[in-house]
């Protein structure tokens, strides 16, 4: 099943003092702390309970972006997530009002349930 969840950046976002001053960037380990407790707010799953497995950054989020994370949890408890970043033109806001936004993708990867410390390893 794939759910979206929905984001805005904040424009005051402390990290863009200095993540970096004149072109402020959200730093991708916030972008995945925000993933990983929006999946276990949504999956009712414990944040513990949580590890990134893979991740592809495809383009940077700043202040003000909206953003869209849409994931979907596989048959082996494995979640699927992409994130994507509305883009408002200017002839967009001016003759479209309501029109769906154009999307550009900033992330995507794979979160896995952790494993247990006491499962041991079979060789």
């Amino acid at each position: 099943m794939d759910e979206a969840i929905h984001w805005t950046v904040p424009l005051d976002h402390p990290a863009f003092a200095g993540h970096f001053p004149g072109t402020p960037i959200l730093p991708g380990v916030l972008l995945l702390d925000t993933v990983l407790l929006k999946l276990a707010e949504a999956s009712g799953l414990s944040l513990q309970s949580l590890t990134v497995s893979s991740v592809k950054f495809l383009s940077p989020a700043g202040p003000g972006d909206q953003l869209t994370l849409t994931h979907q949890i596989n048959t082996n408890g494995s979640i699927r997530f992409q994130i994507t970043a509305a883009v408002v033109k200017e002839s967009t806001k001016r003759s479209k009002a309501n029109a769906p936004a154009e999307q550009r993708p900033i992330a995507g990867g794979t979160i896995v349930p952790r494993q247990s410390e006491n499962t041991e390893k079979t060789d």
